[in-house]
C-alpha cells in the first residue's frame, strides 16, 4: 500500500481564497480597484478551455494530484463555465524544496460562473470537474504561458502519493 496524504476539499469562499489570488467585485464595490492583472510581457490572452475528467486519475473517492503549476510573469483569470469543479493550490512563496511544503497545499470546490484570479506564481492544478463532464471555462493568462509553466511533481516532493477529496 501506497502513504498517501490526503486533501479535502473545502467550499471555496472569496476569504479562503485570499492568499492564492483574489474574486473579481462588480464595479459598484468599494472594493473593486484594489487587484489588477499583471502581464511582464504585456500578452494578456483570453481563450476558451476544458479540462476531461481522464486527465486526473482517481483512488476510490479521491482525485490523485501528482503536479502542481505556477507562472512568474503573469496573473491568470480562470471561470468553469458548465459543471461543479475543483482546484488545487499552494502559496507562491513555497518552494517545494521539502517535504512539509506539501502540506500547503488546499483544494476547493468551484461551482459554474465562480470566477477566480491567482496571484501571480500561485501554485496551480486545475478545475477539474467533479463528474464525468468536462469542465469548460474562461482563460485569462499571458499568451506565452507554455515559456513560463513551471511545475513541481508533488509525490517526488513529499516520497507520498497526494490526493484531493472532492465530491458535489
Amino acid at each position: 500500500m501506497v502513504d498517501t496524504i490526503t486533501i479535502d476539499a473545502e467550499p471555496f469562499t472569496s476569504e479562503a481564497w485570499r492568499e492564492f489570488g483574489w474574486v473579481p467585485v462588480p464595479d459598484s464595490d468599494p472594493s473593486d480597484g484594489i487587484h489588477s492583472l499583471e502581464f511582464s510581457w504585456e500578452d494578456a490572452h483570453l481563450n476558451y478551455i476544458s479540462h476531461a475528467a481522464d486527465e486526473v486519475e482517481r483512488s476510490g473517492d479521491s482525485f490523485i494530484l501528482d503536479r502542481l503549476y505556477h507562472h512568474d510573469t503573469h496573473t491568470q483569470a480562470l471561470m468553469p463555465l458548465n459543471c461543479p469543479s475543483w482546484i488545487a493550490v499552494a502559496p507562491a512563496f513555497v518552494d517545494f524544496s521539502y517535504a512539509k511544503q506539501v502540506e500547503s497545499v488546499r483544494a476547493f470546490l468551484l461551482d459554474p460562473l465562480v470566477c477566480i484570479v491567482l496571484h501571480r506564481g500561485t501554485w496551480h492544478a486545475g478545475p477539474f470537474p467533479l463528474g464525468r463532464e468536462p469542465v469548460r471555462m474562461l482563460n485569462l493568462q499571458g499568451r506565452r504561458y507554455a515559456e513560463d509553466n513551471a511545475f513541481v511533481d508533488l509525490d517526488d516532493v513529499a516520497g507520498k502519493r497526494v490526493t484531493v477529496r472532492a465530491s458535489v
